[in-house]
């Protein structure tokens, strides 16, 4: 079949990286984890001083940016590509809380969103990618052929997340982690550059009563769909 590009869109922790890979497995295609990329660039500004309780001296990331190598690549130890930041892998130190509560300030700088949409639709060209984020369908890639907008009840979503950090060993509380979960859905959602908006085009998932199973068989047979018509 001819391959196509896929968009997944939506809120946070609500299962858009899983339901992506997930697709991305069965069809054989490039998943891109757009999230990963803004929380590198996040992770490198904590490490350099730039975000602290102050504020955010957003013009030396600025001029840091062309310096600044984000990519996916594969270790000896993963049989998949994950984050690295400057050659080194970061998938583990990106899902840190720290990490979390500032990602959405580093997102809403133009430069940043500007060089990354660049490196996203780069590896898209070729197409056969599952690209997820907040503004994929609506200006990463608008001519996608597959848009899915994920959404969830926010407690819901919060107890989800806070399982997963737990199961990493993170120690957060669920108050914690449901307060950085809605300030993420205001900040995203009201951001001056491509805020967190459905697509016109898209179909709407909402996953909250849907098992991982059900959620990813819904979406598969809306790519083959879409494949078939492609």
């Amino acid at each position: 079949m001819q391959k196509i590009n896929i968009a997944i869109d939506g809120y946070s922790s609500c299962g858009k990286s899983t339901l992506a890979r997930q697709l991305a497995e069965k069809l054989n295609y490039i998943y891109i984890d757009s999230g990963a990329m803004y929380r590198a660039i996040t992770l490198h500004a904590l490490q350099s001083g730039w975000l602290h309780d102050d504020g955010f001296e957003r013009e030396k990331l600025i001029a840091a940016l062309p310096h600044i190598d984000v990519r996916f690549a594969r270790t000896p130890e993963q049989d998949k590509a994950v984050i690295h930041l400057n050659g080194k892998p970061v998938e583990h130190l990106i899902r840190e809380m720290r990490v979390s509560a500032r990602v959405s300030e580093v997102a809403a700088v133009p430069e940043v969103r500007a060089k990354l949409v660049e490196l996203q639709r780069d590896m898209a060209r070729e197409k056969g990618v599952v690209m997820d984020g907040r503004d994929i369908g609506t200006n990463v890639l608008p001519d996608a052929h597959l848009k899915l907008f994920m959404t969830a009840d926010p407690m819901v979503r919060a107890e989800r997340r806070y399982s997963e950090l737990k199961e990493k060993g993170m120690q957060v509380s669920l108050d914690e982690v449901h307060r950085n979960l809605l300030q993420r859905d205001e900040e995203d959602s009201n951001r001056a550059v491509n805020p967190l908006r459905q697509a016109e085009d898209a179909v709407v998932i909402d996953n909250t009563n849907l098992t991982l199973e059900g959620q990813f068989q819904k979406a598969l047979n809306l790519v083959e769909e879409t494949t078939r018509a492609a």
